[in-house]
């Protein structure tokens, strides 16, 4: 059972749109509609409550304001791993057009833009907050702040990655018509990584948070960002922009986890995605679900709980195992391709961990649009995951989304070592076999930034990293055709994708909505 860790609770409605923590008592929060937010935002206490807020939106994504946004499906979709599936290609039908690299401005993903500002939102009002406070600790204070800040780059980074060109502001708006100039993918990135870069270099926050003895963390603090969260996410960003100037720095940044104690491959690849696996040694940063204490509903989505997506990810009306009991509801989405299971050796512990083969299984479902009998087996629902949730259990799984983990590191520090001048036998090459041993492979000799790439297929599938992976390596010199976007992902044989990707693919489009609030918005040319 998962206890203690950070979750989030939606509770008030003021003028703040204030979400707030539960399980600790130091986040339980008293109504302060009727009192000006200046002299209720002074106390420790009451920061906190904002702090907590700020987090909330993370957990929205699955499930909320009205769209499914399941973080590893929204990039899946439109990579080579995985079909959409659902029931029919109308069924979530933004994601089909967006797997055909022919989405619009009323198919794409809306609701990720909005979740992602009202978070950017959340981190503003609390560092305004922060100036009025009265009794807080120079030490308390600090961290708040650079969590906030940290929290806000995270959010904007997602819609960098997938909007590219976006409002950005870092004091919210208070006049009409309460819009900001839209600004370059290049001029995002060129600001985010400047603040990025304050956060670690203030050096606030901890590298990691520990359970206990028994496994548990009694304070509360899994699931807070961390220097390591930090680091990761500056990783990622430099090199989905190909910016070879802080290849170095974010080198530096991955030997520093390598080198702490606190972080290792976990001996037990199939572990990582069980319920004791979660916050294990491996993990750097996980969005956290829980089912016991749930009070997320259909109708209330955005309250704490657990996750839809292994109910979006399994077979409908399955007849039933041993795990996962009959009359399951499964929805069908995002069945494995049959090409993405052949990738893998039979030696390959990764392979059994990865997909739930039912192709030789006695077991009967409803098979739904695209299906192959083979889905992803990281988050399959099981019974132990989601029969304590007191109701809608169907969106209350107890999975927590992996987020980071520490063979991305790995991989990470192989890749910016060889792009940085380092040999194919050297670091690069030990980082990389750390990986494949792991998981039964033998190592290699020497490793090319291709080798990196296709171990990073392998290890991530159904995590959401492939697509960006085959992006960001168009600008990638020694990347093969199997990991580049626009050899990879092209017209199937199936007639399920008709259409190729191309570079004018890379950043989806806004939606009718938001161009409808703003007209000064420009569309993306998709």
């Amino acid at each position: 059972m998962k206890t203690n860790k950070l979750l989030t609770i939606g509770l008030l409605a003021t003028a703040t749109a204030l979400f707030t923590g539960c399980k600790d008592s130091f986040l339980e929060v008293e109504n302060p509609k009727g009192e000006p937010l200046e002299d209720y935002y002074t106390t420790d206490e009451h920061i906190q409550e904002a702090l907590i807020a700020c987090y909330d939106p993370i957990h929205w994504y699955d499930w909320g304001l009205g769209q499914y946004n399941a973080l590893n499906i929204d990039a899946e979709i439109m990579g080579d791993n995985v079909w959409v599936g659902g029931q029919t290609p109308t069924d979530m039908q933004n994601w089909h057009k967006l797997s055909n690299y022919e989405g619009d401005e009323n198919n794409t993903l809306s609701s990720l833009w909005t979740v992602n500002y009202s978070g950017i939102k959340r981190c503003n009002d609390l560092l305004q907050y922060l100036d009025w406070a009265t009794d807080l600790t120079e030490a308390n204070r600090n961290s708040y702040e650079m969590q906030a800040r940290l929290l806000r780059v995270f959010f904007y980074n997602m819609l960098w990655h997938y909007f590219g060109n976006i409002p950005y502001y870092l004091e919210n708006l208070d006049e009409p018509p309460y819009t900001a100039p839209q600004i370059s993918a290049d001029e995002v990135y060129n600001n985010l990584i400047v603040e990025l870069e304050a956060v670690i270099n203030s050096g606030v926050l901890p590298m990691k948070y520990y359970k206990d003895e028994n496994g548990n963390d009694d304070e509360g603090q899994l699931g807070r960002v961390t220097q390591a969260m930090a680091y990761m996410l500056y990783a990622e960003m430099v090199m989905y922009q190909n910016d070879e100037s802080r290849f170095a720095t974010a080198l530096g940044y991955m030997r520093e986890i390598i080198n702490d104690p606190g972080y290792d491959l976990n001996p037990d690849y199939a572990n990582i995605w069980q319920t004791e696996g979660e916050w294990c040694i491996e993990s750097i940063w996980e969005i956290n679900y829980e089912q016991s204490n749930s009070e997320r509903g259909w109708g209330s989505p955005l309250a704490v709980g657990g996750t839809v997506l292994p109910t979006l990810i399994s077979p409908n009306s399955f007849s039933g195992d041993e795990y996962w009991s009959q009359g399951g509801d499964g929805w069908g989405f995002m069945p494995m391709r049959v090409e993405t299971y052949d990738l893998f050796s039979a030696s390959d512990k990764r392979r059994e961990a990865t997909f739930w083969d039912l192709r030789e299984s006695d077991a009967t479902y409803t098979a739904r649009y695209q299906d192959t009998r083979i889905w992803l087996n990281k988050y399959r629902p099981y019974d132990k995951n989601y029969k304590s949730a007191p109701f809608d259990q169907n969106l209350n799984y107890n999975n927590n989304l992996r987020y980071y983990r520490y063979a991305e590191t790995l991989l990470n520090a192989a890749e910016l070592s060889l792009r940085t001048g380092g040999s194919g036998t050297g670091e690069a090459k030990t980082w990389l076999n750390l990986v494949r041993n792991r998981a039964g492979l033998s190592g290699l000799e020497s490793v090319t930034v291709d080798d990196v790439l296709t171990e990073r297929h392998l290890e991530f599938v159904g995590e959401g990293k492939r697509y960006f992976d085959l992006v960001r390596a168009e600008g990638i010199s020694g990347a093969s055709s199997a990991n580049k976007a626009t050899t990879a992902l092209v017209p199937d044989a199936y007639g399920y994708r008709t259409n190729s990707w191309t570079a004018s693919k890379k950043h989806i489009p806004i939606a009718q909505g938001e161009l409808d609030s703003d007209p000064a918005l420009v569309q993306n040319n998709y």
